[in-house]
């Protein structure tokens, strides 16, 4: 076979998984494929056979458990015709006459006939891409584990003399008997994991790929019909590294730019903090709407309302959203956690950054976020990354936490993730004049100093409003409010005046 350091590599027919061997199979080698029934082996396996097809080169399926014609009908089901692929059966098992089986044991009998005919088919069709789907029925064939090992050695042996890309499908193995991995060039498992509520999650991991680079870790994938999309792992620190320029955009709104001190720094991770309802989605939209107006783009992936309900909102408040998702500067997309794993919601942010030209991304919330992994034990690190990936591309990212409770120091927040913001816009509620009124504030800034005053927020039809700093109040961030103004607190009205 030839040496797999050589830039020749086989597209799988999958971008994702392309990107996580890096480029795709070192050519004229053997691949171990294991996964349980419905992982998606097979439809991988006919991808790769389609993209070696579209690049005209001889591809060969050998099916050892089912038919061709179901091969065929699950093609058929991702829309796929199979031109070009040639599906033929492995095992034809024959009469054989009762002396034979006096001399030597069934199992010796059957196995050296289906070995000679699988050569046989090789020398047939002379193929450069192959698979093999599944070794379960030559391992039942063998009997036991030399056996075994002796016919995959044969195969290995053939495929060497003229040279082709090979696949093995198998089930995932017990873990004890683990020879045929050491014969292979490279392994990869398939797994599909089935969440206490909540859609089947798939990930894919490359457990050995011999003298070749590949992207280890888990990578998350989902199976539709149009076959197998591969989301890799976000290696933000190594892979999307880029030379820091600091550089302050506006807000939009002048008092929050004097809070922040100056506005919302690119690349880096701004925090809205504070309870439900006041005001947190409705900033980050206002935001939003700047950079559109500005001619930027902007996305917003939000956990917690459909989309319809985000924009009649964002109407109510004069943000002409509707116009601007129409002219295309502003896409909001809506995210069910329920269905959606974390390695497929980075691919879709990556892909309104990369693909989209996203200047601004919101997501709201980090609490729909953490609902989207309830069994994962690396919110964290998942954030890190694509927080890493999104800053290093000079992107705003803009993260909402809905904290629990209303008044007072009950409130708390359901993960710390204070650490990884380069800021944080605190926002309250507090009663004044027998009224309930909202305060905004900023408590952490990195890239410079900021206002540490406390301002009234308001909300009207012209949008979102900051006053001037709430001086006559003490204790409003604490709820142990007191006024120490010279007359009665005025209560504003919803448009701020």
């Amino acid at each position: 076979m030839s040496n797999a350091n050589s830039s020749d590599r086989a597209s799988s027919g999958i971008a994702g998984l392309d990107l996580v061997l890096c480029g795709g199979f070192p050519r004229d080698q053997m691949y171990l494929i294991e996964g349980d029934p419905g992982a998606g082996k097979t439809t991988l396996a006919l991808q790769f056979l389609m993209q070696g097809a579209a690049s005209r080169e001889r591809c060969l399926y050998i099916v050892l458990a089912e038919s061709e014609r179901e091969v065929r009908r699950l093609a058929a089901s991702h829309g796929w015709d199979l031109a070009g692929v040639d599906v033929v059966r492995g095992v034809e098992r024959q009469t054989r006459r009762d002396q034979e089986y006096k001399f030597y044991p069934p199992a010796e009998i059957e196995l050296e006939q289906v070995t000679s005919g699988i050569i046989a088919l090789l020398d047939k069709y002379k193929p450069q891409r192959v698979v093999f789907d599944t070794l379960s029925e030559l391992r039942l064939l063998a009997q036991d584990r030399l056996r075994y090992r002796r016919l995959i050695l044969a195969l290995k042996e053939r495929f060497e003399e003229t040279p082709m890309t090979v696949l093995l499908l198998d089930f995932l193995s017990s873990g004890e008997d683990r020879q045929l991995e050491t014969l292979c060039h490279g392994f990869m498992t398939l797994e599909q994991l089935a969440p206490e509520y909540g859609g089947q999650r798939r990930r894919l991991r490359i457990r050995k790929l011999r003298e070749s680079q590949f992207r280890d870790g888990y990578h998350d994938f989902t199976l539709e019909q149009g076959g197998l999309e591969v989301h890799p792992r976000l290696v933000a620190s190594k892979r999307h590294k880029y030379e820091y320029k600091h550089e302050t955009c506006s807000s939009g709104i002048p008092e929050l730019d004097q809070l922040l001190g100056g506005g919302l720094d690119r690349g880096t991770t701004t925090l809205i903090m504070g309870p439900a309802g006041v005001g947190k989605s409705t900033l980050a939209a206002q935001c939003a709407k700047v950079f559109v107006e500005r001619g930027e783009r902007a996305a917003l992936f939000i956990f917690d309302e459909v989309p319809d309900t985000y924009v009649v909102r964002g109407e109510g408040l004069g943000m002409g959203i509707r116009k601007h998702i129409e002219e295309g500067r502003l896409s909001i997309q809506p995210v069910d956690p329920a269905q959606l794993s974390p390695g497929a919601f980075a691919h879709a942010v990556r892909d309104a950054v990369e693909q989209q030209g996203a200047h601004l991304v919101v997501i709201d919330s980090v609490n729909g976020y953490q609902s989207a992994m309830p069994e994962e034990h690396f919110l964290h690190t998942h954030l890190h990354e694509l927080l890493a990936y999104l800053n290093q591309q000079r992107v705003v990212t803009i993260l909402i936490m809905t904290q629990s409770g209303l008044l007072g120091q009950g409130i708390t927040s359901p993960v710390e993730l204070s650490y990884l913001a380069d800021g944080i816009i605190l926002l309250r509620y507090f009663e004044a004049a027998a009224t309930v009124r909202q305060a905004v504030s900023v408590v952490k800034r990195r890239t410079g100093p900021h206002e540490r005053t406390i301002r009234e927020l308001t909300m009207g039809p012209h949008g979102v409003a900051i006053g001037a700093v709430l001086s006559e109040f003490t204790g409003v961030l604490t709820g142990q409010l007191v006024y120490t103004g010279d007359g009665p607190p005025t209560p504003r009205d919803p448009a701020g005046t």
